[in-house]
């Protein structure tokens, strides 16, 4: 698949502007340059492009909120310079398993003033005598290199991981978290988080309190979720485990 489609699939139906994490790892560059990733991704923090057959990043857009940028396993073996330039706030960077041969090559990246984390995993470059030594004297704003800091003592997971958790955490689709919570918008106990039956709010109860609701269990004419004891007709609302949506109604009496 190439890029471009990858990045269609990819928005499902979002805008770019609302994509904060973008995958792309193992699509089809064209002529080894990025491509179909705009501006328009204001507000994007994590871009994957893993192994995706790039020689050159010079096609990357202006992404200042960019904060990680995987690149490895790609051809890339200079123009390092555009990332100061288009992705000034960058803190991890992976160029592992790239054509990086000297330190010239990464010599543009000391004007990336934030940049925490950069690995180099599987290039050249890590052959040269003092290596390590070298590298953060070229950088002194790093903190970890190939996943160590100066002193030889690794990265925590949650510098190597949280990062994307996090963002996990914020993109949680606000759909699935409403099929959990009331119509006060307070959480459901957990022994309700699959499925609750409960009668409307007080508020919203009919005078004769006839109506009754069901959430998350799909209703049925032997089951007809939230009929209320006294009540001679149910209704039922919500979303069944295949992901239906709607509403049902039905007398009591034809229900059995």
């Amino acid at each position: 698949m190439d890029m471009k489609k990858r990045i269609h699939l990819e928005l499902r139906n979002r805008t770019p502007s609302d994509v904060k994490e973008l995958v792309l790892d193992n699509c089809r560059s064209y002529e080894g340059k990025i491509e179909g990733l705009t501006d328009e991704f204001e507000e994007l923090e994590f871009l994957s492009t893993i192994n995706v057959g790039l020689t050159s990043v010079t096609n990357l857009p202006k992404l200042n909120k960019l904060k990680k940028l995987e690149l490895s396993d790609n051809r890339i073996s200079g123009g390092l310079e555009v990332l100061a330039e288009k992705c000034p706030n960058l803190t991890h960077l992976n160029l592992s398993g790239n054509k990086i041969k000297d330190l010239g090559t990464i010599e543009p990246l000391k004007k990336l003033e934030n940049l925490k984390s950069l690995d180099l995993f599987n290039c050249e470059v890590t052959n040269l005598n003092d290596y390590r030594e070298n590298v953060f004297k070229l950088l002194p704003q790093l903190t970890y290199l190939d996943g160590y800091d100066r002193d030889d003592k690794e990265a925590p997971d949650s510098d190597a991981e949280g990062y994307v958790e996090g963002l996990d955490d914020d993109e949680e689709d606000e759909d699935v978290l409403s099929l959990v919570k009331d119509r006060d918008d307070k959480e459901a106990p957990d022994s309700d988080a699959e499925g609750y039956v409960e009668g409307l709010d007080d508020e919203e109860e009919d005078e004769d309190g006839t109506w009754g609701v069901l959430h998350g269990i799909p209703a049925s004419p032997g089951n007809p979720g939230g009929q209320r004891e006294n009540s001679s007709r149910w209704e039922w609302e919500g979303w069944d485990r295949g992901g239906t949506e709607g509403r049902i109604y039905g007398d009591r009496d034809e229900c059995g």
